[in-house]
Formats: C-alpha cells, structure tokens, sequence
C-alpha cells in the first residue's frame, strides 16, 4: 500500500513543483510523508452494507493553495465494480465550497459506503483520483487501500425458523365398551334376564365387532361391583364383594369364552360417586339439598343418616335413584390399530372423505411433494375449518418466498397463537421490513422467534445483540453471532456439529485465532462433503493467510 501511496503523492506534488519550484527530492520526501489508511483494511458486510472509513494525511507544503482534488472510491469485484461518492478537496486560494486543505498540511477523512451485491466477497477498495490546477487536468494512478469483502455474516442461516404444527393422529387408540347387570336389593343373584338386557346385548354386539375387526385387539376386562349407599357400609362392602364374584362368573356367559385379555376383579362397595352423579342428572325435586349434604359431609353414615331424614326425598331416590346403583359392570379395553402412513397415502388418493382432521394432517406430513402437502391442508381446511392446516399452508407459502399469500393464510386462523406471531413476522422478514419483523418476534417470544429475532439482528448489523438474544438457545446461528460480536471461545464452545457448514464455521473460527492445522482439516472436511461451501473457501478473505 505504500507504494501506490508514493504514485498518488507524486501526482500530485509534480503540479505543485511547476509553480513552487521544488526539487524532486523535495518533492520525493513529500509525498513519504502522506498517509492514506482504510478502517477496516479488510472490508467487511454490516446488515446490507459494505462501509469504510478513509484518512488522509497531508503533510505541511504539499497541498497547493490553487489546486483542486477530486477522488472517488471504487470497489472493484468479480462481475463489475461500483463508485461510491466522489470528494473533491481545494487549496486555500481556490474560490469555491469543497473541503479545505491548508498549504500548511491537515487531514480529512471520509465515511463510504457501498450496497453489498453478489462477487463483493473477493474485491478490493481502491481510490480514483483526477488533479486540477488552472486549465491542466491530471488524473492520478488508481490506489487500492482495502481487500475485501468479508461476508462471515452470511453465513448465518436467514431462512426464518418455522415448523408446521403438529397433528394429534394416535397410531393406536385406546378404546373402551361396557354393559352392566343390576342386582335386586340386597342380593348378589345376576337374573337370567339381566344376562339378556339391552345393556349387555349391546355389549355382546361390539365384542363381536372386535372379535372380526384384526385392527381390534382387546387388552383387558374390568369386572367392577357395587352396592347403592343405604344399609350401612360394612353390609354394602360384603353385598358388593358378593356382587363381584357373580359378576365374575356370569363373564364367561356373556362373552361366551371370546378373549377378553387379563380379568381384572374390583369390588366398590358403597357407590357415593355414582350416586352423586345419577342425583345430578336426575329429575328429584329438592336435589340440590342432596348435593349439598354430599358436599359438607364425607362419613358415609353421616351422609346415610341426613339423607334419610329427608323422608320424602328419600322414598324418590329409593325408586329411581338407587336401583340403577345395584350393579355390576363389565368393561372391555380395546387398543385400535390406526391406518398405518402407507394406508394413509392410499386413502388420500382413495377416499380421502374417510379420513378425520388429525388423519389428514398426519397424512400432509407424510407426503414429500409441496403441492400434494398442500393439496391435503386445503381439505382439512374446506372440511373442519382447520387452524392448524391453515398455519402449514402458510409455512408452506414462506418456504416458496411467498409472504403475502402466507400472511392470508395466518389472518384467517380463528385463534392466533405466538406461532402465527413469529410467522407474521417471517413474512415482514421476507418483503424486507426488519423493523416490523423484530418487533413481531419479540412479541411472540417463542424459542424459534428468539432465533429468527437474533437473525435479524445478525442481518442489520448488530452483532452485539444478535449474540445475547441467540446465547444458550443452541440456535444454527448461535455461533455465527458470537464470530461477528468477536468471543470466539463462546463461539468455538457452541460449535459443535460436524455437517460440512459446521465445519466451515470451525475453520474460520480457527483462522481468526491463527490455527492453521485445524484452519486445514476443518476445511478439508468441508471440501469431502460440499463442493459449495468448498468454492466459497476458495474465495473467503478469512482464509486469505491460509491458502
């Protein structure tokens, strides 16, 4: 650099030298006194922007009172080159409104900034320069003060985080049937009638249906007994033990001999849950007097005796409460074999009217093709009115860069949760508005808006935030924040994958801190597994040293 320094200051001082007189090593040790520095040296992306810094020192006696300067940065990449703006400096004599440089030496220094675009990662800064002293013109050699573009920032993934919601489709289902037989009062005889009740007929109906249903498979039986709360309970105990062992024996003759799993035997004794219920749904008058004795008292024979002091009360329930609490109960536990995600597939091109919401969302998730998965949504859409369907259709429109037909999407969900927040703010992120996408991220605050929140920060340049929002959430671009905010041993601890971006990661880590054995095995990694990233290497100005 200070070669081309020396080409840009004898330029210069040779127009000075026509009028001033000075000999050429006078003019030769002028112009090693100029400085012209770049902050940063290496160029570097911030949030969309590539900008630097630019001084330049005059010394005393080279800046000619009537000269005009003017000097324009250029950064020159692969694919083009764009011109910043031009700064035009004058002498003290010169009668116009640029810069001032005193004869007397000084220095100025100049903010530029460029619109990073695709090829800016290996380029260089150089300035253009063109000199003017009465009707003479000189245009100076170009001066290149900065490589670049760093583009470590891109790294970081800026896809937005999302993932579908989830459907609640159960490969097996746990299902139950039951019938009953009622007792007479205080006896533990199952009547030949009660064996041929509508109850345990239609208990007898849905064994069958199992029996011839492969996807059925009974796991179990409950035999359960009890006695209605009136009689003491010692008596009620003992009649609902006796209860259960009929119960038991009467099974065999109402499955006759079907499997019914391992028999289970319980024996309630006094039914006060059951009487509680069958008081609440019945038409007794003064219930409510009932329900509140329940309430204050838990003895059973406290509850037994204020119950009967209500006489009239109690010849009702005598008649239509209590019999139906003289009984014992036969329940069958059922697991159903669910449509497996090959049946799934088939029925959507079947008889996909067959299929329930859950079924359909579980079937979306197994398709692979986008238009497929969001053929399936739409039905569940059109059918039950999903929220959860219309959520992944929206997920599938940001995955196709589609914001304004996902935001449709999400404005239609009856009941918008933190998701529909964090993906409202995905869509803000892709038409460009990072302002209004940060703040919907910080009001959703969810563990995927708190990455996308630190992705954006990333992308604007604030690395020091990016990597307090993104520190412990195990985020893909947790590590990059901590590169860009400078901790490398943050970012060298979070680091621990070993995909082939990983492994990039790694390797500039490395070559910030000058380890070049593992600057070349991360990279060799890299170069097995992605020919991609492996080009990028090639061109990463964090591996300018290592190449």
């Amino acid at each position: 650099m200070k070669r081309v320094i020396k080409l840009f200051a004898f330029s210069a001082v040779i127009l000075a030298a026509a009028s001033c007189g000075k000999s050429r090593t006078e003019q030769m040790a002028l112009a090693e006194n100029v400085r012209i520095s770049c902050t940063p040296e290496v160029l570097a992306l911030v949030g969309d922007k590539v900008d630097a810094e630019i001084t330049v020192t005059f010394p005393e006696r080279y800046f000619y009172p009537k000269t005009i300067l003017e000097v324009t940065p250029v950064l020159v990449y692969e694919g083009g080159e764009v011109a910043g703006e031009t700064f035009t400096y004058q002498g003290e004599k010169v009668k116009d409104n640029y810069t001032v440089v005193s004869y007397d030496g000084g220095s100025v220094k100049e903010n530029v900034s460029f619109d990073y675009a695709d090829g800016m990662e290996k380029s260089y800064l150089e300035l253009r320069g063109v000199l003017y002293y009465k009707d003479a013109a000189v245009e100076i050699p170009a001066l290149k003060v900065a490589d670049g573009v760093n583009v470590t920032q891109l790294l970081a993934d800026n896809g937005g985080s999302l993932s579908f919601k989830k459907d609640n489709y159960q490969e097996i289902l746990h299902e139950s049937t039951e019938g009953q037989v009622l007792y007479d009062v205080n006896s533990a005889v199952v009547k030949k009638s009660e064996l041929s009740s509508e109850s345990v007929q239609g208990l007898q109906a849905a064994l069958d249906e199992i029996e011839s249903d492969p996807r059925y498979t009974v796991t179990g039986t409950r035999i359960i007994s009890y006695a209605s709360p009136e009689g003491g309970e010692e008596l009620n105990a003992k009649l609902s033990d006796r209860r259960a062992e009929s119960a038991e024996k009467a099974w065999d003759k109402v499955t006759g001999g079907m499997p019914a799993g391992d028999v289970q035997v319980q024996s309630v004794g006094q039914d006060w849950e059951g009487f509680q219920e069958a008081v609440q749904n019945s038409d007794v008058e003064d219930k409510d007097l009932i329900l509140r004795v329940l309430s204050m008292y838990s003895d059973p024979a406290v509850r037994e005796r204020e119950i009967r002091n209500m006489s009239q009360i109690y010849q009702e329930i005598s008649k239509d409460v209590f019999p139906e609490l003289r009984r014992a109960r036969f329940i069958a536990d059922v697991d159903y074999r669910n449509f497996s995600d090959a049946e799934l597939l088939e029925l959507v091109d079947s008889a996909i009217e067959v299929l329930d919401e859950e079924a359909l969302l579980r079937a979306a998730s197994v398709v692979e093709d986008k238009d497929g998965k969001a053929d399936i949504y739409k039905e569940a859409v059109s059918r039950y009115g999903s929220d959860r369907a219309r959520f992944n259709l929206a997920v599938l429109a940001l995955g196709d860069r589609q914001p304004d037909e996902a935001a449709a999407y999400l404005k239609a969900i009856e009941n918008p949760d933190a998701d529909v927040t964090n993906a409202l703010g995905v869509c803000e992120y892709q038409k460009g508005d990072l302002k209004a996408a940060a703040d919907l991220f910080r009001k959703a605050g969810t563990d995927e808006a708190k990455a996308n929140l630190g992705m954006v920060q990333i992308l604007s340049g604030d690395y020091d935030a990016a990597a307090a929002t993104l520190a412990g959430t195990g985020s893909d671009n947790e590590a990059v924040a901590y590169i860009l905010s400078g901790d490398l041993d943050k970012a060298a601890a979070v680091q621990t994958g070993d995909s082939a971006l990983d492994n990039y990661i790694k390797a500039v880590i490395a070559a910030r801190e000058g380890d070049s054995s593992t600057v070349d095995a991360c990279l060799d990694k890299v170069a097995a597994s992605c020919p991609e990233l492996a080009a990028r290497a090639e061109k990463d100005v964090e591996f300018a040293n290592y190449r």
